[in-house]
């Protein structure tokens, strides 16, 4: 046998063995199988949403699959597990049955397929397809689509990330297929990006100075410096004892030299007989006291050492 026809015919055997167990386990609610071969024989693993029924009373259920699959597939040392179902809306193949249940039920085909798509997408599917054909509602077939979520149609990913399963509903007018294609949650799906959040490094933030009504507030003569400043929009203005208001950033004129003390003028008062009078006049000039003597025309400090007539130079 050619490889080719080896690979066409194990195809068709799983396929015969897959309808098979339809057929059997169709009150345990089958959801598909997983065949793998193994050194020690093939190893088959039955999805049910109830795996009590799939092993029977004693085992003895799944030991005649186990038989079976022996004498009718030429199937070489089975070991049949089976596993429990947790969430059946998503499982494909169980959503198919229920879906032709429905329908044999007398269902109205549109109404039984969106309740269906509803309660899988509840579920948390990530996308779900249902495809209904036959004689729906006349002598002529026809072919409905409910489609919702993101479902991938073509390619690897379709195959791999897409769970698939098939049904058919035997009625009056004939059978009707029905088809469904789930989109796992968590699946992660081809060509998904995710946008990167914008990071700005950490800066120190700047000191915050004082405004010019928090200076005046802390001070201790508040209500004096408050009655000669006001604030007309987001200028500070204030006002001094002889004029009007105006802008605290205008520039202001420099106060003028502080002039000099009132000259006070002391004549000498009269000396007893026998002394003379050391000066004239007398002034106080920035509380320093100066005097000048007769004779002469400047003024210095009365404090300043004075020559002695008979001194050495």
């Amino acid at each position: 046998m050619g490889i080719e026809r080896k690979f066409v015919q194990d195809g068709l055997n799983k396929a015969r063995i897959n309808e098979y167990f339809t057929k059997q386990l169709e009150r345990a609610g089958y959801g598909g199988m997983v065949m793998n071969r193994t050194p020690m024989g093939t190893q088959i693993t039955l999805l049910a949403e109830k795996p009590g029924m799939v092993i029977g009373k004693g085992g003895k259920t799944i030991q005649r699959l186990t038989r079976d699959m022996s004498y009718l597939f030429n199937v070489d040392n089975p070991q049949i597990e089976v596993q429990e179902v947790k969430v059946p809306e998503l499982n494909a193949q169980m959503m198919a049955n229920r879906l032709a249940n429905a329908l044999e039920r007398g269902w109205y085909f549109r109404k039984a397929g969106h309740n269906m798509l509803s309660r899988i997408m509840d579920s948390g599917a990530l996308g779900c397809q249902i495809i209904i054909s036959g004689k729906l509602t006349g002598p002529r077939s026809r072919v409905s689509k409910m489609v919702e979520g993101y479902i991938k149609h073509a390619g690897k990913p379709a195959e791999e990330l897409v769970d698939s399963g098939y049904a058919m509903a035997v009625k009056k007018l004939g059978a009707i297929g029905c088809r469904v294609r789930i989109v796992p949650p968590g699946t992660v799906l081809p060509g998904k990006f995710h946008m990167l959040k914008e990071t700005t490094p950490e800066v120190a933030e700047p000191e915050v100075k004082e405004s010019i009504k928090e200076v005046v507030e802390k001070s201790p003569d508040k209500e004096a410096k408050m009655a000669n400043l006001r604030q007309v929009g987001s200028i500070w203005e204030h006002r001094h004892d002889d004029t009007d208001w105006h802008p605290m950033s205008r520039p202001h004129d420099t106060p003028a030299a502080a002039k000099p003390e009132e000259v006070v003028v002391a004549q000498p008062e009269a000396q007893p007989e026998g002394e003379t009078a050391v000066s004239d006049q007398t002034r106080i000039i920035n509380s320093v006291e100066e005097h000048k003597h007769e004779g002469y025309d400047y003024w210095h400090p009365s404090k300043r050492v004075h020559k002695v007539e008979g001194d050495d130079e």
